[in-house]
């Protein structure tokens, strides 16, 4: 009977210990698999970290060889803008010492004549001397619409290089410069105006954009040509609704 009970005494013990290993094995299981979930959430989270910063990189460096070819042509611009400045100042040079040398021609061929005359030349001298006196006044109308020309050239190159070497000179218009707009964009924001090289508009200069008085945006000029050109809304500036028919005037007035 003893040993009946003995044997049923460990029996229970051997099944006490079996539940109480088997209750520790399971928690351990338990926290090895939480340990095993958290470490692959975390590389994966880590492996997303990487993808991520591997598209920014290369993103990153999309935008490093677009800017350095942006600057590459923005140097080639800065250059050609610089020797074409330079060629129309050579060019407008040349041509004020040929207008200065044919001023004084015509003035000696007008003393000439006047000389002549009093000396009693022919008719047919006379005319000859006039006709070479008209000839040389066409000839300094000529130079003088071509200095002209030159000179709204130069100051549209010189706005542009201005422009390219980031000068921070506001660029002056004249005064009296008055204007309206014709079309408006609103999807871009940008006008066409009634004024161009003509009436002095320059390139990069700004106007001021009124209806009745009263301010309604400021815009930059980015074209021009001979009585037209074109400018955009500068951001900030939109105080409303830019329509046809606006009065433009410029923002930096000369004094």
């Amino acid at each position: 009977m003893l040993i009946r009970i003995s044997l049923i005494l460990a029996i229970v013990a051997a099944l006490a210990v079996g539940v109480v290993n088997f209750v520790f094995v399971k928690d351990k299981i338990n926290t090895l698999v939480t340990d095993r979930n958290t470490q692959r959430t975390g590389r994966v989270a880590a492996e997303g970290e990487l993808a991520k910063t591997k598209k920014e990189l290369a993103k990153t460096q999309d935008e490093l060889k677009q800017t350095q070819q942006q600057l590459a042509d923005t140097q080639s611009d800065l250059a050609k803008a610089v020797a074409n400045v330079a060629e129309q100042t050579k060019r407008a040079d040349l041509l004020s010492d040929k207008l200065a040398k044919t001023t004084q021609e015509r003035d000696d061929a007008q003393s000439e004549l006047a000389a002549y005359k009093v000396s009693g030349l022919t008719s047919a001298q006379v005319a000859k001397l006039n006709q070479s006196l008209k000839d040389m006044q066409e000839e300094i109308v000529a130079l003088n619409d071509e200095k002209a020309v030159l000179q709204h050239a130069r100051n549209r190159l010189q706005a542009q290089l201005d422009f390219l070497v980031g000068s921070n000179a506001d660029i002056v218009l004249p005064a009296d410069l008055k204007g309206k707009i014709l079309v408006v964009d609103p999807k871009w924001d940008f006008v066409v105006l009634n004024i161009g090289d003509d009436q002095g508009v320059k390139e990069n200069s700004e106007l001021l954009v009124s209806r009745d008085g009263k301010l309604v945006a400021k815009v930059i000029v980015r074209s021009i040509e001979k009585d037209r050109s074109i400018a955009n809304v500068i951001p900030g500036w939109k105080l409303g609704e830019v329509i046809e028919g606006d009065e433009v005037s410029p923002a930096h007035p000369a004094s």
